[in-house]
C-alpha cells in the first residue's frame, strides 16, 4: 500500500509542477510468460508530466507516467438469488496499472522530434466485478475480486510531430507516437477463464504467476506550456 500511495503523489507533483503534459490512447501486447496466459490485445490509456521541455542546451528531463491498461472482461447474465425469472448482468475486468519514474532525453527541436524513454516503477494488477440491473448502467454492488503489486522497468522510443504553436496558453502543441518495452517481476493475477463459481455462495479463484512483461503502441498529443 505504501509503494502504491508514493507513485500515486509523485505523479500528482509531477503533473502540478511540470512543463508538458501529454496523454495517449494504447494498445497492449503481452510478451514472454504473460503472453502464454494473456493471449489478447490489451487496450487503455498513458498519460505523463515533465519537468521542463528539452532542448538542445537541455537534452533531457524527468517526469511521471502512469498507464492503465485492460487485458481481459467477460459480461455474464445470472439469475438473482431466490428470484430465478429475473436476471443481472455480471461485468468483470482484467486490469494493469503502472506508474513509472521517467527519464526522457531529445535534443532535437523543430517539427520532428525523435525521442527515448527509460522508465522504472511498478504496476498493480486487480480484477474487479460489477452487478447491475439489466434496465440499467449503474452498478449497484462492485468489489475487487484479487490484486497484487510488481516491480516495471523498461524503455521506449517515439516522435513528436508539431501541430501548432499558436495556441493561447501554450507554447506548442505535438502529435505523439511511442512505443515501450516493460518488464514485469512475478505477480499473481486472474485471467477471464480463472474465476470459477462452485455455487451460489462459493466462488473459487484459479490463481496465475508469472511475469508480467508487455509492449505497448501509443498514439496521443504532448503539451508544452
Amino acid at each position: 500500500m505504501f509503494k502504491r500511495v508514493l507513485f500515486l503523489m509523485l505523479l500528482t507533483v509531477s503533473f502540478v509542477y511540470g512543463q508538458s503534459l501529454g496523454g495517449s490512447l494504447i494498445l497492449g501486447f503481452p510478451q514472454g510468460e504473460f503472453k502464454n496466459n494473456v493471449d489478447r490485445l490489451g487496450y487503455g490509456i498513458q498519460i505523463q508530466g515533465q519537468l521542463w521541455e528539452t532542448s538542445r542546451e537541455m537534452p533531457y528531463t524527468f517526469g511521471l507516467s502512469f498507464s492503465y491498461l485492460v487485458y481481459g472482461e467477460v459480461s455474464e447474465s445470472r439469475p438473482f438469488p431466490g428470484f430465478p425469472e429475473v436476471y443481472l448482468d455480471v461485468d468483470r475486468m482484467n486490469n494493469m496499472a503502472n506508474a513509472h519514474l521517467l527519464f526522457y532525453i531529445s535534443p532535437f527541436e523543430g517539427t520532428f522530434r525523435p525521442y527515448l524513454e527509460g522508465l522504472f516503477g511498478g504496476a498493480y494488477l486487480f480484477t474487479t466485478s460489477e452487478v447491475k440491473s439489466r434496465h440499467s448502467d449503474e452498478p449497484f454492488a462492485e468489489d475487487t475480486n484479487y490484486d497484487d503489486f510488481n516491480w516495471s522497468y523498461g524503455g521506449g522510443f517515439g516522435t513528436q510531430f508539431l501541430l501548432t504553436d499558436n495556441l493561447p496558453g501554450i507554447n506548442s502543441l505535438f502529435l505523439d507516437i511511442k512505443f515501450r518495452y516493460l518488464y514485469g517481476t512475478e505477480a499473481e493475477y486472474l485471467t477471464e477463464e480463472d474465476i470459477e463459481i462452485i455455487s451460489m455462495t462459493q466462488v473459487r479463484y484459479n490463481v496465475r504467476r508469472s511475469k508480467t512483461d508487455v509492449f505497448t503502441f501509443g498514439i496521443g498529443v504532448v503539451v508544452n506550456f
